[in-house]
C-alpha cells in the first residue's frame, strides 16, 4: 500500500512538473505571439512615412493622416507638398475615384506656399474636370512654383473652358511664382499676351518649355519667349510654331547653348495642312551655337504631306515616323540627315526598303538605334546594314515580320549572323518596344 501510495505520489508530482513547464511554453509563445503580431506602427521614423506617403493618392493620403498623431503630422510637413500632381476626373465620366474639391481647397489653404513641382492632369474629357484645374490655379496666389504641368490625357478639356478663364488663373501662377522654370502645356488655349506675363515675370528663371496643340500662340508669342529667356535649355513645340527667326534668335550671343529641340510635325486633315520650309542658313547658325544639341522630330503625316522636308542638309538627331512614310522620303534622310543618332518606322509600303537602309548606314555614322515596324527588308540587306553600323547600334529593335528571307539567309540563321557583328546576342521582336 505504501508503495502504490508513493507511486501515486510520485505520478502525481510528475503530471504537475509536466503542466508546469507546458504552461511556460505557452506562456513564452504567447509572449512571442504578441511582440511580433502588434508593431507599433505609430513609432515608425517620420522620413520613412513621409516616403510612403509621397507615392499616395491626395484621398488616401488624407485617409491615412487619420491613423494617428504622429502620421497627421507628417501629413503636414512641407517636404511633402513641395511635389504634387493634381488627377482630377468626373465619377459619371471616369471609372476613377474623384478627390473631393473641399479636400483640395483645404490641401492649397495650408500648403501653397510649399508647393513647387506641380501638375495637372485631367483624366477625362470632361468640361468639370478642366474648369477644377483652373479652379485650383486662380487658388495658388501665395506660392512659388519652379514646375508647372497641364496635361489633360483626353481630348477635349481646356480647350472647352472660355478662354479669358483659362487665361485669367494661368496668369495668376505666371504672376506670384516669379521663379519658375519649367512649364508644360498641351491643349490648352494659352496665347500669346499670357506668354509676355509668362516672360516679365520669369524670364531669368525659365529652362524648360514645352508646348503641344495651343492652336492660340503663333510664331510671334514664342519668339518673345526666345527672345527674353536666355537660360531656355529645352524647347518642345510644334511645327508650325518653328521660324526662321525663332531659329536665329536661339543663337544669339546672348542665349545660353540649347541643350534639347523638339518639333512635333503633325496633320490631322490630309492635304489641307501648308508646311512652310526652314531655311538651311538658320539651322546652320542654330548648329554654330548649339553644336550638342538634340533635335528631335516626330512626324506624323500623310505621304503626299513631306514634299517640304529633307531637301537639304537638317541636324536632325532622333527621328520617329508615326505614319507610314515613302522610299522616297527614307532614301532623302539618308542623304540629308549627318547627324541622326535613332531612327524609327513604324510603317512602310510593301517595296523593301534595301538600298535606303544601306545609304542611310553609310551616311549617318552617329546612329546607333534603330526601330521598324509596318516595313519591309530583305535578310542579307539587313545583315549588310548592321554589318557597316557595327557595334555602335546598341538598340536594335525589328519586328520579326519585316525580315524577308532570301537565298542567303533564313530567319533561323540571320539571329546568328547579327549578333555576330553587334559582338552580343540578339532576337527579332515579337512586337514593337518603342
Amino acid at each position: 500500500m505504501k508503495r502504490g501510495r508513493k507511486t501515486n505520489e510520485a505520478n502525481s508530482s510528475s503530471s504537475e512538473e509536466t503542466t508546469e513547464k507546458e504552461s511556460k511554453r505557452h506562456k513564452v509563445i504567447d509572449e512571442k505571439t504578441i511582440v511580433v503580431r502588434s508593431p507599433d506602427w505609430a513609432n515608425l521614423l517620420q522620413d520613412i512615412i513621409l516616403q510612403v506617403f509621397q507615392y499616395l493618392p491626395l484621398l488616401d493620403r488624407a485617409h491615412a493622416s487619420q491613423v494617428c498623431r504622429s502620421w497627421n503630422q507628417v501629413f503636414h510637413m512641407p517636404d511633402l507638398w513641395r511635389c504634387f500632381e493634381f488627377e482630377l476626373n468626373q465619377p459619371a465620366t471616369s471609372y476613377l475615384r474623384a478627390t473631393h474639391p473641399e479636400l483640395i481647397k483645404q490641401i492649397i489653404k495650408r500648403h501653397s506656399n510649399h508647393l513647387q513641382y506641380v501638375s495637372f492632369k485631367v483624366v477625362d474629357s470632361s468640361k468639370e474636370s478642366a474648369e477644377a484645374a483652373c479652379d485650383i490655379l486662380s487658388q495658388l496666389v501665395n506660392c512659388s512654383l519652379k514646375t508647372l504641368g497641364l496635361i489633360s490625357t483626353a481630348r477635349p478639356s481646356f480647350m472647352d473652358l472660355p478662354k479669358s478663364h483659362f487665361i485669367s488663373a494661368l496668369t495668376v501662377v505666371f504672376v506670384n511664382s516669379k521663379s519658375l522654370s519649367s512649364l508644360k502645356i498641351d491643349d490648352t488655349p494659352v496665347d500669346d499676351p499670357s506668354l509676355k506675363v509668362l516672360v516679365a515675370n520669369n524670364s531669368d528663371t525659365l529652362k524648360l518649355l514645352k508646348m503641344s496643340s495651343c492652336p492660340h500662340v503663333s510664331p510671334a508669342g514664342i519668339l518673345c519667349v526666345a527672345d527674353q529667356c536666355h537660360g531656355l535649355r529645352e524647347l518642345a513645340l510644334n511645327y508650325h510654331l518653328l521660324s526662321d527667326e525663332l531659329l536665329l534668335a536661339l543663337s544669339s550671343e546672348k542665349h545660353v547653348r540649347l541643350e534639347h529641340l523638339r518639333i512635333d510635325v503633325v496633320s490631322e486633315n490630309p492635304g489641307q495642312t501648308q508646311f512652310h520650309t526652314i531655311q538651311k542658313s538658320s539651322w546652320d547658325a542654330f548648329i554654330k551655337h548649339s553644336p550638342k544639341v538634340n533635335l528631335v522630330m516626330y512626324f506624323f503625316l500623310y505621304e503626299e504631306e513631306f514634299d517640304p522636308f529633307f531637301r537639304y542638309e537638317i541636324p536632325v538627331t532622333h527621328l520617329y515616323f508615326g505614319r507610314s512614310v515613302s522610299k522616297d522620303v527614307l532614301g532623302r534622310v539618308g542623304m540629308t540627315c549627318p547627324r541622326l543618332v535613332e531612327l524609327v518606322v513604324c510603317a512602310n509600303g510593301l517595296r523593301p526598303l534595301d538600298e535606303e537602309l544601306i545609304r542611310i548606314a553609310e551616311r549617318c555614322k552617329y546612329l546607333s538605334a534603330v526601330g521598324l515596324g509596318e516595313c519591309e527588308v530583305s535578310c542579307s540587306a539587313f545583315v549588310e546594314f548592321v554589318k557597316m553600323c557595327g557595334g555602335r547600334l546598341s538598340q536594335l529593335s525589328i519586328m520579326e515580320e519585316v525580315l524577308i528571307p532570301d537565298q542567303k539567309y533564313s530567319l533561323e540563321q540571320i539571329h546568328w549572323e547579327v549578333s555576330k557583328h553587334l559582338g552580343r546576342v540578339w532576337f527579332p521582336d515579337m512586337m514593337p518596344t518603342w
